[in-house]
């Protein structure tokens, strides 16, 4: 039995508050993750990369903070595709306080 349907099989013991609670948890869960950015111990120090490669998302958003063009950025790293230059900005967005220490510590290097 898949984790959904144990939760589907709960749903009708359920309060409508369990159940708007169940959701929040769901969504809190979801909204931490982000689509083409992964962690992987090992590879950069385990910061957030663009998925596929090991380019860190601190790195892009330096570029993207000193003015550099979303197509100059493309052209200089062909493996990187616009919707990562997009999601990387969320994750910052979502995370400023961990890039901008990542940044601050690659820059003291």
């Amino acid at each position: 039995m898949t984790a959904l349907e144990k939760a589907s099989a709960y749903l009708p013991a359920m309060s409508k508050s369990e159940i708007a609670q169940l959701v929040q948890r769901a969504a809190s869960r979801l909204s931490m993750e982000f689509p083409g950015i992964e962690k992987t111990p090992g590879v950069c120090g385990g910061g957030a990369c663009i998925i596929r490669t090991r380019i860190p998302v601190w790195s892009i958003i330096e570029y993207m903070q000193m003015g550099l063009a979303a197509e100059k950025l493309l052209q200089n790293f062909p493996t990187l595709r616009a919707q990562d230059l997009a999601n990387a900005w969320a994750y910052y967005d979502a995370n400023k306080a961990e890039i901008d220490l990542e940044i601050k510590e690659n820059n003291e290097d």
